[in-house]
């Protein structure tokens, strides 16, 4: 899909470039998007409150269990006190299995937290995509695009499901711990904390290398998801040049781009469990050593010892916690930028202050000295000047690549214009609300688009509330109905997404009775009939004229014999109008259309 020639036609389902996908880096700002995150936390503040509490209480019996243990070694045990001993066991267990109780809690709370937030941003994310002109998606990877729908919002999910709990639960256990342990023997305690800056120091260093993998390995997933999605829907061009082994060759280049960046993330992320491991075996030896010192100069006891052996673990695992599910936490830091991103995106259309409903157009339309290129340093369009007066049929007619399309993309207001102005009905194109400029604006497009789902469903989509009667009325109009009739399942039967299940004639017939249903002001006919085999378009003739009766239509035509009728044709070439008057006019002037038609001519003969 790539540019061809000087003049570059980008059609309303233009993707822009094969294999482009924008290049890859790493978070730009991590702080933000920490804070746009909790902004969307925010939302639920009584269920965070909530969450915290259950943590301040859980982690408060974990912090319990430590110290009765300690109570019950130097009180009961040592001192052989059998009832004292099974009493204390009784409300150990107790408080663990209050202690398990209240983290199950918080962490269903914040699972639904988490699950009602990602829904949220899922849904502003799509309705972003919505809102967005055709100008984002030029240059963008539909696969990307998923993918940031779909896997960038997950790892988000994930994290905020799992992590964010053991962050707070991680922070208040190594406080309550501090504070425990140095209540208990403040020497023992200061031993401890020396592995602390190690610890830190090393975590510090691994993770900042590996963010920037987690960065790039989203980047390399979503341009695989973005091949894997071109190739795919275009298999069937894959096929026919017998490009497999150069596909599958490609693939294996990004999908080997992912698994490096992927093995890079992990396996700088993976040193961080193996050595804080040994930094934390380190701290229990010098703690242990500490407290044989202690003991031998009746300094400390051996429930104290034993206190601090469990006290220095529930220390230290909070912090393994914290830098193992940086794994995590960096993947959603990373998805959650690529998601803003979109979400920031301004759309270049929008609709002015001032703009006003449309109930119905009469149809007069004019461009005047219009400009447009798709790209600013190249117009496609230059200087184009055209009147259409209501009810009238338009022809566009050129050579390939000449602008024609380019036209109707911004009478449909799915770009605008360099300069130059565009009326419609005596005001500016910008007069109008966008949404309802559009519903009265019908368009049968060369490659039409249908999605999973009926038939029936499929032509309905041009007037939701028509009814079965009017749906069928459309199609029997459109020619539709010929075929329609003959399926076992007739309008109720299935068709896949793009109506791969039908062939390129037939979509176009669904096409043109969904056109016909919309019942708008304005036609645009965009090789409308290009697929269709000559007995069938003779048959759909009559029903476009009745489509097409008191309605302004633009007609893009390369078979000439379908526009003699025109009231007027545009011939344009390399984005000028190189000249313009009825069909016997135009034969009659011998000019570049009487040229293209008699080319025609001789080649239907």
């Amino acid at each position: 899909m790539g540019q061809q020639g000087s003049n570059r036609q980008a059609p309303p389902n233009f993707r822009g470039p094969r294999h482009h996908f924008g290049p890859k880096r790493k978070a730009k700002n991590q702080k933000e998007t920490i804070l746009r995150i909790w902004n969307q936390l925010s939302k639920h503040r009584l269920k965070l409150w909530i969450v915290l509490v259950f943590v301040f209480v859980s982690t408060v019996l974990g912090l319990l269990g430590p110290y009765y243990l300690g109570v019950t070694i130097d009180s009961y045990i040592l001192k052989k006190d059998v009832p004292g001993s099974i009493q204390m066991a009784v409300l150990l267990a107790a408080i663990y299995l209050a202690g398990s109780l209240f983290t199950w809690l918080q962490q269903d709370i914040m699972v639904r937290v988490s699950l009602t937030t990602i829904r949220t941003i899922r849904e502003e994310l799509f309705a972003k995509l919505q809102q967005l002109s055709l100008r984002f998606f030029d240059t963008r990877s539909q696969g990307d695009l998923m993918s940031r729908v779909t896997n960038d919002i997950d790892n988000l999910n994930n994290a905020l499901s799992q992590s964010l709990v053991q962050i707070f639960s991680s922070v208040l256990t190594i406080a309550g711990v501090t504070i425990a342990m140095l209540s208990l023997n403040w020497m023992m305690a200061m031993v401890s904390f020396l592995i602390i800056p190690v610890m830190l120091f090393v975590s510090r260093k691994i993770i900042a290398v590996s963010s920037q993998n987690f960065a790039k390995r989203q980047a390399d997933l979503g341009q695989l998801n973005g091949y894997i999605e071109e190739a795919i829907s275009g298999k069937e061009v894959i096929t026919l040049y017998g490009q497999e082994k150069k596909t599958i060759q490609e693939f294996h280049e990004i999908n080997e781009e992912l698994r490096k960046s992927a093995m890079l993330a992990e396996t700088f992320s993976g040193f961080l469990g193996p050595v804080n491991n040994f930094i934390n075996n380190l701290g229990f030896g010098l703690i242990i050593a500490t407290g044989a010192i202690l003991t031998l100069n009746d300094m400390a006891s051996i429930g104290v010892i034993a206190a601090f052996v469990t006290y220095s673990k529930l220390f230290f695992r909070p912090i393994n916690q914290l830098t193992n599910l940086w794994n995590t936490i960096q993947s959603a830091i990373a998805g959650a930028e690529r998601v803003f991103e979109v979400m920031d995106e301004v759309p270049d259309l929008q609709d002015s202050p001032n703009a006003a409903p449309v109930v119905s157009f009469e149809g007069d339309i004019e461009f005047r000295n219009v400009s447009f290129g798709y790209e600013k340093d190249h117009q496609i369009l230059k200087n184009i000047s055209l009147k259409a007066s209501p009810g009238e049929t338009i022809a566009l007619v050129g050579p390939t690549g000449s602008g024609k399309t380019t036209i109707i993309n911004l009478l449909s207001r799915f770009y605008d214009r360099s300069s130059g102005e565009l009326f419609i009905d005596d005001k500016p194109i910008e007069a109008y609300k966008m949404a309802d400029l559009r519903k009265r604006i019908g368009i049968v497009l060369q490659e039409t688009y249908l999605f999973s789902g009926t038939l029936m469903e499929n032509i309905r989509y041009g007037r939701l509330d028509a009814t079965d009667e009017e749906v069928i009325e459309a199609a029997k109009i459109a020619a539709a109905h010929q075929f329609i009739k003959h399926l076992p399942e007739r309008y109720e039967t299935k068709i896949t997404s793009g109506g791969t299940n039908l062939s390129q004639g037939q979509r176009q017939l669904l096409a043109i009775a969904r056109a016909i249903l919309a019942d708008s002001d304005i036609l645009i006919l965009d090789e409308a009939t290009s697929s269709i085999d000559t007995r069938t378009e003779i048959a759909i003739q009559e029903g476009l004229k009745n489509l097409t009766k008191g309605k302004t239509t633009f007609v893009i035509a390369h078979r000439l014999k379908t526009i003699e009728k025109a009231d007027r044709i545009y011939v344009i070439d390399h984005g000028q109008i190189r000249e313009s008057g009825t069909h016997d006019e135009l034969l009659a002037s011998e000019g570049f259309y009487y040229q293209l038609y008699t080319q025609q001519f001789k080649q239907t003969v």
